[in-house]
């Protein structure tokens, strides 16, 4: 049930009428004869399931005749929504009012001219959406124009609000509009045909079969559906009730049985009927025994009815959840309770030795990167923390990124660090946990903590006396990054990027195979005067199967080892191009007060994945403090980065940052620029960035469901009033300006723009120079 957007936009000039036909094919038109192909802009909404496709198009002038269809019944359902539109039927020429309803044959000497610009909502639905119903072999010679009354109004108001929201309906959701499309246009198209038979029926016999189908289908739970009591109900004889069917290429017997099967086929099928057992859905289409379902369901499907379902949920689970589906889904986070914290985090809080220190009065420290010193895909106020340090200490924390697996001879061979927090075997996983979800992986079964989360954390660091209400200054000294210690590249730098399945681009793809992943591999060039990245070579994912015996068809699960005999490798991709370094951490993150596993993936009010490039050597990011020592974590090191991350990846390189942390206690933080800190706030030497988020307080805006809506809900222009918002709150608090001078500020000299679009909580943000205040100052 797929939801795809067109836009002539994605295509050249010369590929466009070639696209705009294949839009067009979908509802079962095409461009007529002759009729030239405006190049313009064009865009389509289109949503399908089995033998139903609605549309709504919108591009130039055109005129558009039918795909002949000469097996199929019912005509195409066409709303104009603008004036112009013009029906020529042979000889004869008829100019359509908007909001009236076209109905179009199958087949036919007809075309539809838009004179100025085509404008119209298209129904098309084929014998695949009847299954099995008869639909009274309707033929139409000629298209129909019908005024908006009565049951076309109906149609016509149901199409239109089931365009506006193509893109919004969930899959469930969708299938019950579509069923209800089916039954509206079914109707109105035998009141509008004079329907035929091909073995001579009359008019009057059509119609009154398609009556007697009708009341079959309300009728289908009960067991005792005699023809007698059909023919009695109708009143018509017996016999003449089956010369109906026989009129049709059917018999009644095996026409009532036909339509139960299939509709206890759809409610097998659909993931809302799954609490209801088999002999539920044998008993509610009329099946007085289990037995003779199964028996009757294997005969006409190949499968039991036990098979069947188990077939249908696996399939929802390796492909509809992979391509959209990144946190907890809904209907699990719902049923969620409260998780116990594992042994891991209710141990003793008691701080370890710091890593690699001498003098646990030194203030510096060093925090080597290991199995037992990360947490992967997740925050939480429970960990207990690797080290304590103090307001003004330095520390030096090593990072690796979740994309080392991508390449493991290049980024985790004879790395003892790597090697640590990705080992995993058939017998052992070293880090187990890899996000926010259930240790069991109950709800896709991918591993534990189910991917809902990526990124490699190390920490968390507890910053002495940090308490709620107060804000932690971090700032990055330094970041070096991390060289292969493979035999074979000793020294030399490696980072990947994926164009993965949770990108912008991803259903926007016009090159086949269409979805696809695709894994850029890099050398990193950091020590030449311009430091830069090359492409190695390229891949196309390929499903790996993990050491635990888990296929993953999509790149679903962090830290899976791609094995090189699996995939192939293409050289030459971005041939002679140098991509300029913009070193930085994605994730800077101080622990969530809300629940004890928070995904890694959307950023929020605690920092997180934050994926701004800005946030490299030399600046400043200030966080709220929300829990007790603030647990700092860093991780998800990037090379560069795009304003918008758009295939859902940057360059991902393991690095090393050096950092300073201040602690502002909450008393002392009038006149400073970070007082009243809901947020993340970055300072670089010549600008304040502020971060805006779709939700910037998703976990409290959702609450038990946040980290599931967050991931359906966001949106840019959510985040740009974020943004907005935010900095009309630091133009007047903070720098003293009225709510006009700042609007007329920002309108005049800030910078907004998209940070990311692939993190479940989109970002913008929004940039002002400091050099704008050096008078005032």
């Amino acid at each position: 049930m797929s939801f795809r957007p067109f836009t002539s936009e994605s295509y050249a000039q010369g590929e466009r009428p070639e696209a705009w036909r294949d839009v067009l094919n979908s509802v079962g038109l095409q461009p007529a004869a002759k009729s030239p192909f405006d190049d313009g802009h064009a865009t389509a909404s289109n949503r399908s399931a089995p033998g139903v496709a609605l549309s709504r198009l919108s591009a130039g002038a055109q005129a558009i005749a039918a795909v002949p269809q000469v097996q199929e019944d019912l005509p195409i359902a066409l709303l104009a929504i603008e004036d112009g539109a013009v029906l020529r039927c042979g000889d004869a020429h008829r100019i359509i009012p908007s909001g009236h309803l076209i109905l179009l044959p199958r087949t036919g000497d007809w075309s539809l001219a838009f004179q100025r610009d085509l404008r119209a909502i298209v129904l098309s639905v084929t014998s695949a959406a009847l299954h099995g119903r008869i639909s009274g072999k309707l033929k139409f010679a000629k298209p129909q124009v019908i005024a908006p009354s009565g049951l076309a109004d109906v149609v016509c108001r149901t199409m239109e609000a089931a365009a506006r929201t193509l893109d919004t309906l969930s899959d469930a959701e969708w299938s019950t509009v579509a069923q209800s499309l089916v039954d509206l246009l079914l109707t109105l198209a035998h009141q509008q045909a004079v329907p035929t038979s091909e073995a001579g029926s009359s008019a009057t016999q059509a119609a009154i079969l398609h009556r007697i189908c009708q009341a079959i289908e309300r009728q289908l739970e009960d067991a005792e559906l005699t023809p007698t009591r059909v023919a009695q109900a109708e009143g018509i004889s017996e016999r003449y009730l089956q010369k109906l069917f026989e009129s049709a290429g059917d018999n009644y017997t095996h026409y009532v049985k036909e339509r139960r099967l299939q509709r206890a086929w759809a409610d097998l099928s659909n993931p809302a009927e799954a609490h209801r057992s088999i002999s539920e859905i044998a008993y509610r289409y009329g099946f007085a025994d289990s037995a003779h379902f199964s028996r009757s369901f294997r005969a006409r499907f190949g499968l039991s009815p036990r098979e069947f379902r188990q077939q249908k949920a696996e399939q929802a689970v390796t492909s509809v959840a992979p391509r959209g589906q990144r946190g907890w889904p809904q209907d699990a986070l719902a049923q969620q309770r409260g998780c116990q914290a594992p042994a891991s985090l209710k141990s003793s809080t008691a701080l370890p030795a710091p890593a690699n220190d001498r003098d646990a009065q030194q203030r510096h420290h060093h925090l080597a990167v290991s199995a037992e010193r990360v947490h992967w895909g997740y925050f939480s106020r429970s960990l207990p923390p690797q080290i304590e340090i103090s307001s003004g200490d330095t520390i030096t924390v090593e990072t690796l990124t979740q994309h080392a697996s991508d390449d493991p001879e290049l980024m985790i061979a004879g790395d003892d660090g790597a090697l640590s927090v990705f080992g995993w075997s058939k017998a052992k996983k070293n880090v187990d946990r890899r996000g926010a979800g259930p240790m069991d992986a109950s709800v896709f079964g991918r591993g534990a903590g189910e991917g809902f989360g990526v990124h490699i954390c190390t920490g968390p660091v507890a910053i002495k006396d940090a308490q709620p209400g107060d804000v932690l200054e971090v700032r990055i000294l330094d970041i070096v990054p991390r060289p292969s210690r493979s035999a074979k590249h000793r020294g030399r730098v490696f980072g990947s990027s994926v164009a993965a399945w949770w990108g912008y681009h991803y259903n926007e793809l016009i090159a086949s195979p269409q979805p696809r992943e695709a894994v850029t591999i890099y050398e990193i060039f950091a020590d030449t005067p311009e430091p830069h990245a090359r492409a190695l070579y390229s891949y196309r994912w390929e499903p790996q199967t993990d050491p635990a015996g888990v296929v993953h068809a999509t790149y679903d699960y962090p830290g899976v080892p791609v094995a090189p005999d699996s995939i192939k490798r293409r050289h030459g991709v971005l041939d002679n191009i140098r991509i300029p370094l913009r070193p930085h951490f994605g994730v800077i993150a101080v622990a969530p007060r809300e629940v004890d596993f928070v995904d890694s993936i959307p950023p929020s009010y605690f920092g997180g994945n934050l994926d701004n490039w800005r946030l490299g050597k030399g600046s400043t990011v200030y966080l709220p403090v929300a829990v007790p020592g603030a647990l700092l974590s860093v991780g998800d090191p990037h090379a560069t980065q795009g304003d918008g991350e758009l295939g859902g990846t940057a360059i991902e390189c393991s690095m090393t940052g050096t950092f300073q942390v201040i602690l502002h206690k909450k008393t002392q933080l009038a006149g400073k620029p970070f007082a009243d800190l809901s947020y993340p706030l970055i300072e670089t030497e010549t600008d304040w960035v502020l971060t805006g988020f779709s939700h910037p307080n998703y976990l409290a805006e959702f609450g038990a469901q946040g980290q599931s809506e967050v991931y359906a809900k966001s949106s840019l222009d959510l985040a740009m009033k974020d943004a907005f918002r935010k900095m009309r709150r630091f133009l007047m608090h903070i720098k003293g300006l009225s709510e006009d001078e700042a609007i007329a500020l920002m309108s005049a000299a800030v910078d907004f723009g998209v940070t990311q679009v692939v993190d479940g909580n989109w970002g913008v943000h929004a940039i002002l120079s400091k050099r704008l205040f050096e008078d005032a100052d």
